[in-house]
């Protein structure tokens, strides 16, 4: 995909490997919403762009609340009439061995909250827009920690912990992904998730304890090989390991498990099945 003049918006692109993603597709001649918490390092993020001759906005929101998520997807649609690109990346690390259980705005476990509900509702909200300017892309950056969903208790309110928070949510995102290309087919807008590096050297990897032995770069080129690469044209529902097409956990190819869990999705965001499908067809 040719990059110049095209709008892309990257969550959680104020650090790490979003933020290095976001810089390379300003280079490129993209256009760049910024998104993060901190309009600070929002705003730096932007001036590093604009440094380098590129262009890019930044547009705050917390995705640990579901009302700013709403929020944020109308920030994009007021600053664009078109979304060539979508890279949920913002996320929540495991925290560590001895996290505590936390709940998000809307009382659901953070890492699920944050690491996959938020992007199933920005990605819902702003399909309109990207089918509008199809081909269009989704990237869904997941990671290749994954543990299959209990569904008799998705927000894991016995046996917490954060290495497991992060597992499920992380499988959920490709569990959507695959989903999701299903719906999306003849739209021209397709959807993949990866795992873009193990332990890149990231504040989230810092803070769980680990010494991080993979780069963000190396993180950043899998983010846009996906993103960009003309050899995913047309080509959706996949899960990359880095730059290598690869296979999720077992539970990802259940159709099963992946419809129930669009059902609870659509229960925790407030929204119906009948809406739902209305806004994919």
């Amino acid at each position: 995909m040719e990059l110049k003049d095209k709008m892309v918006l990257v969550t959680g692109s104020t650090d790490g490997v979003g933020r290095v993603v976001a810089e390379r597709l300003g280079a490129a001649g993209a256009s760049v919403l910024v998104h993060g918490r901190d309009e600070g390092r929002g705003k730096d993020v932007v001036a590093a762009i604009g440094a380098k001759g590129g262009k890019a906005e930044f547009l705050v929101a917390d995705l640990a609340s579901l009302a700013e998520v709403r929020r944020l997807a109308e920030a994009v649609r007021a600053k664009t009439d078109r979304l060539d690109i979508l890279i949920n990346n913002a996320g929540v690390g495991t925290g560590g061995q001895v996290a505590k259980r936390q709940v998000s705005a809307d009382g659901y476990e953070l890492r699920f909250a944050v690491n996959y509900l938020a992007g199933f509702l920005l990605t819902s909200e702003l399909l309109p827009l990207l089918k509008a300017s199809a081909p269009a892309r989704i990237v869904n950056v997941a990671s290749a920690g994954q543990q299959a969903i209990d569904f008799d208790d998705v927000m894991l309110t016995h046996g917490y912990s954060g290495v497991r928070a992060y597992c499920q949510s992380k499988l959920a995102q490709i569990l959507f992904t695959i989903d999701l290309a299903e719906q999306l087919k003849g739209t021209g807008v397709t959807v993949n998730a990866l795992h873009p590096a193990s332990y890149m050297d990231t504040t989230m990897v810092r803070q769980a304890g680990v010494t991080p032995w993979s780069s963000v770069e190396t993180g950043a080129e899998a983010i846009l090989n996906l993103a960009a690469s003309p050899a995913l044209e047309g080509r959706s529902g996949l899960y990359f390991d880095g730059q290598r097409e690869s296979r999720a956990d077992a539970q990802a190819y259940d159709e099963k498990a992946r419809r129930r869990l669009r059902a609870l999705s659509l229960e925790l965001i407030g929204q119906s099945s009948k809406t739902s499908r209305e806004q994919h067809s």
